[in-house]
């Protein structure tokens, strides 16, 4: 059986190979992040918070997905954008800014960061892996810091386009749960949410297409409609949306969202499935057809012209 174990500290993707008769497990290969940026010079902008030391706090016991563990990263003071870069002669020009998920209390690094970077660069995308300031769900507004890092993210891979060989209109950013909504607010946040403090904040902070997969926390508390400051308009990127029917974290999220992209006119494709629950990240199960998601969003990356 293989699987990949990442190592947020020093940026590493571990090709594993583990024996179903034996404990063991034996390190095969390894793949690094080509770079780790650290988003602010200084310090971060909001209120300074200390929040511990930063940790994998996954516990043995804890909920496996598809039958394996995941890396629940806490406590990230201090926040990097990990850069994963497809071989040369493979790269469409197109990068995703991707947010993992995590309740913003932390981040499902490996389920919803690092393996998603490995299905872009396998469609030829770079992929940012954007380790975003957790936890954040005490802080009003909770998005806040992590729209801002978002933002500050996709201004510094736009100043870094020529170097990575990027074209400047296939900007993306992709999100899950808390990561979605990180991701789509920032889709739909025109200002940028803090002030500019070097040159590459002279590049737009604004992706040109968002996906979001079971996004959280966009409907009112009835479910009946976006939250109100919440906007989407004419400009707003297109978008690829994916939710199951009967996921705890609302798929009115999704649905009003779609709804309100349609009535701005503005491309949008959703996929609801009716069954599949919350948290599968790109990892497939048999019986639950929402995880094979990424064949669906690879065809929709083609039809626009961001994959090789």
């Amino acid at each position: 059986m293989f699987f990949r174990i990442h190592s947020p500290t020093v940026g590493l993707l571990f090709l594993c190979v583990i024996s179903l008769t034996s404990p063991s497990i034996v390190l095969a290969a390894e793949v690094k992040a080509n770079e780790v940026i650290q988003l602010w010079p200084d310090t971060p902008p909001g209120p300074v918070r200390d929040v511990g030391e930063e940790a994998d706090i996954n516990k043995p016991e804890d909920r496996l997905i598809a039958g394996r563990p995941i890396i629940k990263l806490a406590n990230v003071a201090a926040p990097e954008a990990h850069v994963y870069l497809p071989p040369a002669d493979q790269r469409s020009g197109a990068a995703v800014v991707v947010c993992p998920g995590g309740g913003f209390h932390i981040l499902a690094w490996d389920l919803e960061g690092t393996e998603v970077a490995e299905w872009l660069n396998s469609i030829g995308v770079t992929a940012i892996v954007l380790k975003y300031r957790v936890p954040t769900n005490s802080v009003d507004p909770k998005w806040l810091q992590p729209v801002q890092d978002a933002q500050r993210t996709l201004s510094i891979v736009r100043s870094r386009s020529a170097d990575w060989g990027l074209t400047s209109d296939h900007i993306g950013i992709l999100g899950f749960s808390a990561g979605g909504h990180t991701a789509g607010r920032t889709a739909l946040t025109t200002e940028r949410l803090y002030e500019a403090i070097d040159d590459a904040d002279q590049n737009s902070c604004l992706p040109d297409a968002a996906i979001l997969i079971y996004p959280a926390y966009f409907a009112n508390k009835d479910e009946t409609q976006l939250v109100e400051d919440l906007k989407v308009t004419q400009d707003s990127p297109k978008m690829f949306l994916v939710h199951a029917f009967d996921d705890p974290v609302t798929v009115q999220s999704s649905l009003l969202l779609t709804s309100a992209l349609k009535k701005a006119g503005v491309p949008a494709e959703l996929h609801v499935y009716d069954t599949g629950g919350h948290g599968y990240g790109l990892r497939p199960v048999a019986d639950k057809p929402v995880t094979m998601w990424p064949a669906r969003g690879t065809d929709w990356l083609r039809r626009n012209g961001w994959t090789k």
